[in-house]
């Protein structure tokens, strides 16, 4: 039997990252060992899918050994916190150890504004922008994937209520210029590399939407999509983000997602790339098209009404 890929991260949600990579290989008939932090439903749905599914933590260092020996070629993706750079730094260890072939790492697009001088109000930017430091010293065959805003993030987590109940898209972002990309399409890219990595080893890869409008323009994609006159309202950045505390988000997360407003407020979001299509063959989603696909979730129900 072939080397298993190895996913991390894989007992995401569904439409999380993680998993749709899972499910997109699996469809290609690829072996996949499917990294859950603990036994439950999502890890069982996995198993269902025909994926290897082991336990583990990226911090601790026999697990990882458990998770990675045998695979030849990973996906390295973890959520917003503040021991990413631990976790990046233990998972790269032991890949290295293990002699993995092939190393795609998840970052963000934001890293490519960032340098030994110049970085960002945000932690989590720090943080990632030392572990692709860290990646590159590691003498591991490493691939670097920057996507920008994804559209399951802000446009779908923070617009959903104000949509529904006001038909507002209430977001801090000012006249900035956006250009959000979809799960699903840099989901694709990724099972793109990890199928056959070679040729991409020492990339980097910045993954964009098909436009970079504000948030006027979305509005009126909502309201295409939605078939009700949705508009934008600008609010400021600090009390949203007190409201992002009251909710229970850890700080650590909420000073990365104010850091990712402020950005938006001064265009430096305002970034095109044509890599989804070029890995792929096939282009990113459009805002509206995601809006459609998701419409149940920006409109109230008729029991509600």
């Amino acid at each position: 039997m072939a080397n298993p890929i190895l996913v991390t991260g894989a007992a995401g949600r569904v439409g999380a990252v993680g998993r749709t990579v899972t499910e997109l290989l699996l469809k290609q008939g690829k072996a996949v060992r499917a990294m859950v932090r603990n036994e439950d439903q999502r890890a069982q749905a996995l198993r269902d899918m025909g994926a290897e599914v082991v336990v583990g933590d990226l911090l601790d260092l026999d697990s990882m050994h458990r998770v990675i020996a045998g695979c030849e070629a990973m996906y390295f993706g973890m959520s917003v916190s503040d021991t990413y750079l631990a976790a990046t730094v233990n998972a790269a260890a032991v890949a290295k150890h293990h002699g993995v072939k092939a190393f795609i790492n998840m970052s963000q697009m934001t890293l490519a504004q960032m340098s030994i001088t110049e970085t960002t109000a945000s932690p989590q930017h720090k943080l990632h922008w030392l572990a692709e430091q860290a990646l590159n010293w590691s003498g591991l065959p490493v691939v670097h994937v920057r996507p920008t805003v994804l559209l399951e993030g802000f446009f779908l987590i923070f617009t959903a209520d104000s949509v529904r109940e006001s038909n507002q898209i209430r977001l801090p972002f000012g006249e900035g210029k956006t250009s959000p990309v979809a799960v699903e399409d840099v989901a694709r890219v990724l099972a793109a590399l990890l199928a056959n990595p070679q040729p991409h080893i020492g990339k980097i890869y910045h993954l964009t939407g098909p436009q970079s409008e504000n948030m006027h323009f979305y509005a009126q994609e909502y309201s295409k999509a939605l078939g009700r006159t949705i508009t934008f309202q600008d609010i400021p950045v600090e009390p949203w983000r007190d409201g992002l505390l009251e909710r229970g988000l850890p700080v650590h997360l909420v000073n990365h997602l104010a850091t990712m407003a402020d950005l938006h407020r001064a265009g430096r979001y305002d970034r095109m790339s044509d890599d989804v299509r070029t890995l792929t063959g096939q282009g990113p989603l459009y805002l509206q098209d995601f809006v459609r696909k998701n419409a149940a979730t920006f409109t109230a129900s008729a029991k509600a009404a």
